[in-house]
């Protein structure tokens, strides 16, 4: 290699380590691949008519596949999501509180963050959201 250029060697070792997560990666679709061949090849295959019914939750089905659901549930979900953040943020926030030089900036952000999520809270609660009906 003495005599190729020094970038054609920089482009080489680039694309060596290129090389490797491609061959993980069909390594890893060979894998997936041949589960599914092999589960394919190996299960029982008896069908009935029970067995081609759509199964919800052991109920028989009944009347036409498509239900209506209630679109509040999705302030539900912006809710536990809101508490998610709030529960990962304080972790990190508590171990950072703990070093030295870094108590009063930590302190108000996370009063911040906490006004945030109460904002968050209040709107949800002036909506009605909170009530069980």
């Amino acid at each position: 290699m003495a005599d190729l250029p020094e970038a054609t060697v920089l482009a080489s070792d680039y694309f060596d380590s290129y090389s490797v997560v491609g061959l993980l990666a069909l390594i890893g679709v060979l894998f997936v691949a041949v589960a599914f061949g092999a589960g394919r090849l190996l299960r029982p295959v008896v069908p009935t008519p029970e067995k081609l019914l759509t199964y919800e939750c052991g109920v028989d089905p009944v009347g036409e596949g498509w239900a209506h659901t209630q679109v509040r549930y999705y302030v539900y979900a912006f809710l536990y999501v809101i508490f998610a953040v709030d529960s990962i943020f304080l972790f990190p926030w508590a171990t950072v509180f703990a070093a030295p030089g870094y108590g009063a900036t930590t302190l108000v952000e996370m009063f911040i963050f906490l006004g945030f999520l109460a904002v968050g809270l209040l709107y949800a609660w002036k909506k009605g959201v909170l009530e069980w009906t």
